[in-house]
């Protein structure tokens, strides 16, 4: 199954475990598209001559909301990579006459289908899912469903041999599958790349720039910050309620601050997803209370469940003055038109990631870019 790569491929005398087959899952095409277009570029520059890696395929749907998953062109012998975004809620079909919009559970649904549509034809099955399904529901409190992890040992079980994500909630649902491949992957580089190309005049050293964790949950990847730009760290944490339960969740009550003082300083608050953003804007509040300069938020995921207008007064108000998201899952289009929006294109990473897999090559190089960043600061220091 495997084939010699030519002379001069950027990942050198290394052969592909087999040939390469991109499946970009409805919702996800575009995303696919710019994938697919590195995967063209890393090749074809370096003697492998080939229009396109994606591999159509089609989820259509009965009138009584049965579906199933076709692939139009062989997979045989293909190390396959199947690319899904979870949480694209713009996706649609018809369901008894009625637009529905597709769910999370539609969408892995859909998944489930076209692996089975390879009928284990496939030389290696790879799901890359940025977004995990379930990924929020991620450990178990008295008599609740553990989502996430049974879906991973359901893709196990279907012959998936390795699953990457982008930034999990919580990694450690990895510990579902043990003997499975799982990589969670931090977009930390392309972050501070896009921060640096769309922010004018930042100093980002302790006498004017500062990391603050939104809680304690995200205290490691800001603390990655802070390390790698050699600033301080400050976090708050969230005093909650625990005799009430509202929306499934204990309310909070208040963000307490702890760390060194804000004053006069530019802040980078980074989360892994924004949802309803009550909680970014409340911590941007407190920060401006105390004098902060401009703030700065980062989510992989920034989704806004509650819409746009909170933040559009937030950024009129000067409370918030940029937010930045990744492409890993859907944005909007009145979301990619607001001035405060700074998009953070993770394509050529994930083209990267897999090269390097189709050749069985480690990616502990992508997984920590510290030399890159170290490059980055260097060049942007020099201008």
């Amino acid at each position: 199954m495997e084939k010699t790569v030519n002379t001069g491929n950027p990942f050198g005398e290394k052969k592909t475990v087999a040939p390469l087959g991109l499946i970009a899952m409805n919702g996800i095409t575009e995303l696919g598209a710019k994938i697919n277009e590195y995967l063209i570029r890393f090749n074809k520059e370096h003697g492998e001559a080939k229009d396109t890696y994606l591999i159509e395929t089609d989820c259509p749907r009965f009138s009584s909301g049965d579906g199933k998953g076709l692939i139009k062109s062989t997979i045989r012998g293909y190390d396959l990579f199947i690319l899904v975004d979870c949480g694209n809620y713009s996706c649609t079909y018809k369901y008894y006459g009625k637009e529905n919009a597709m769910s999370p559970d539609d969408h892995f649904q859909d998944l489930k289908r076209i692996i089975q549509a390879a009928s284990g034809k496939a030389y290696r099955i790879n799901v890359i899912m940025p977004s995990l399904y379930g990924g929020r529901q991620h450990r178990r409190s008295y008599r609740e469903s553990l989502d996430c992890a049974v879906a991973l040992q359901e893709l196990q079980n279907m012959g998936v041999e390795n699953i990457v994500c982008f930034d999990a909630h919580d990694p450690r649902v990895q510990n579902a599958i043990p003997l499975m491949g799982f990589d969670n992957i931090i977009p930390s580089y392309q972050v501070l790349k896009a921060m640096f190309r769309s922010i004018e005049d930042l100093k980002t050293d302790k006498e004017h720039f500062m990391i603050v964790s939104p809680d304690e949950g995200a205290i490691n990847r800001n603390m990655y910050y802070a390390s790698v730009l050699g600033v301080d760290l400050g976090m708050f944490y969230k005093r909650r309620d625990y005799s009430v339960i509202v929306n499934g969740r204990n309310p909070i009550i208040a963000h307490e601050y702890l760390g060194n003082d804000v004053t006069g300083k530019d802040v980078f608050i980074a989360d892994d997803i924004i949802s309803s953003g009550e909680s970014m804007l409340d911590i941007a509040v407190e920060l401006k209370k105390r004098n902060a300069k401009r703030i700065f938020a980062y989510a992989t995921y920034a989704i806004f469940t509650n819409g746009l207008e909170t933040f559009d007064k937030a950024y009129a108000d000067g409370i918030i003055d940029g937010v930045f998201g990744t492409n890993l899952t859907y944005r909007s289009p009145e979301l990619l038109q607001r001035t405060w929006f700074h998009e953070v294109d993770c394509a050529k990473y994930i083209a990267y990631f897999i090269e390097s897999l189709n050749h069985d090559m480690s990616v502990s190089k992508i997984i920590d870019p510290h030399q890159k960043i170290e490059a980055l600061l260097k060049k942007y220091e020099q201008k």
